[in-house]
């Protein structure tokens, strides 16, 4: 099996949101992302809503603050499961490839501007 890491900071850590995309629950590891400010967005999609529990979800922002982290949590998921998180994720988000305070890169969901 391919491993991706994916970075999560909001709703994909929350466990039923992981069974009902993934199948399954999650293992990860805390980490943080470099270079971004949380804030958050309204989602309008009711699925995603209906699934989170919410209509205001977390979403990263670049920053030039020297400071600026967010933590969150890794996770190795199938490139399968990668996709599924893609299909989650609404016309909000875009996902990147990041380097993490560990050293480590990973797939992470952003403003899509």
């Amino acid at each position: 099996m391919n491993t991706e890491l994916l970075f999560s900071y909001g709703t994909l850590r929350l466990p039923e949101v992981q069974r009902n995309t993934f199948g399954r629950e999650l293992d990860g590891r805390p980490d943080a992302i470099i270079g971004y400010d949380l804030d958050y967005v309204t989602i309008t999609d009711p699925e995603v809503v209906a699934l989170s529990g919410s209509d205001r979800h977390p979403i990263l922002r670049p920053s030039a603050a020297p400071d600026a982290a967010v933590s969150g949590t890794v996770f190795a998921i199938s490139t399968a499961e990668l996709a599924a998180a893609d299909d989650y994720e609404v016309d909000a988000y875009r996902r990147i490839s990041v380097p993490l305070r560990s050293g480590a890169r990973a797939w992470v969901y952003v403003f899509a501007e």
